[in-house]
């Protein structure tokens, strides 16, 4: 058992989704040992995240404010707002972001369903989507869950709500990563690939 204090950091770091407690107790050891100013640093950001950012009141991806707060792209005039990709995470969107093909506008579901999870559609941003669609000139939806059991189960369900829609709904190709060799793939991958085939020329 260690000091009150270094035992508290412990459990406080072991709740951080992905740290088991040997990380736990390799990080509370690394903060122990870095200069005071380092783990003074590391304490200022996360209270300054806590207090600065919050969730943008439209599409629910990170954003710099409180309360009634818009991200940068909700903003964004040049964005083509008829165009509407949903995503479970704010990551998602920095990742579909790099790809610098996606131009259109977001809405971040803050998770997927999972019912081993307890998740269900109710707790996520799905009222909110439809909301959205209903009040904006929505002419496509893009879902863009991640594929596995989750995303594909949220994909589906969220295509189903939107079928009556007079609206495009799409989903994202999922495959072969380019410089992949075929004898390396498995079977479910290798079969999206041959699903998600399109005509050349």
């Amino acid at each position: 058992m260690y000091a009150a204090p270094v035992q508290q950091l412990i459990d406080e770091l072991g709740r951080l989704p992905g740290i088991g407690p040997k990380s736990a107790q390799r990080i509370a050891f690394f903060i122990l040992k870095v200069p005071a100013e380092d783990a003074h640093r590391l304490a200022a950001a996360i209270t300054s995240v806590k207090a600065r950012v919050t969730w943008c009141r439209r599409c629910f991806n990170v954003a710099e404010g409180t309360g009634e707060a818009e991200c940068d792209i909700c903003m964004d005039p040049r964005r083509d707002s008829s165009i509407l990709c949903v995503v479970e995470e704010p990551r998602d969107v920095v990742a579909v972001e790099k790809s610098g093909e996606f131009h259109g506008r977001y809405h971040v579901l803050q998770g997927a369903i999972s019912p081993i999870d307890g998740i269900g559609p109710d707790q996520l941003r799905v009222r909110e989507l439809l909301a959205r669609i209903d009040g904006d000139d929505i002419k496509e939806v893009i879902l863009c869950t991640n594929p596995n059991m989750e995303g594909d189960a949220t994909a589906l369900y969220l295509a189903s709500l939107l079928k009556h829609l007079p609206l495009k709904v799409t989903r994202i190709a999922s495959g072969l990563p380019v410089g992949g060799d075929l004898e390396y793939a498995d079977e479910l991958t290798l079969g999206r690939a041959l699903e998600g085939r399109r005509e050349l020329g």
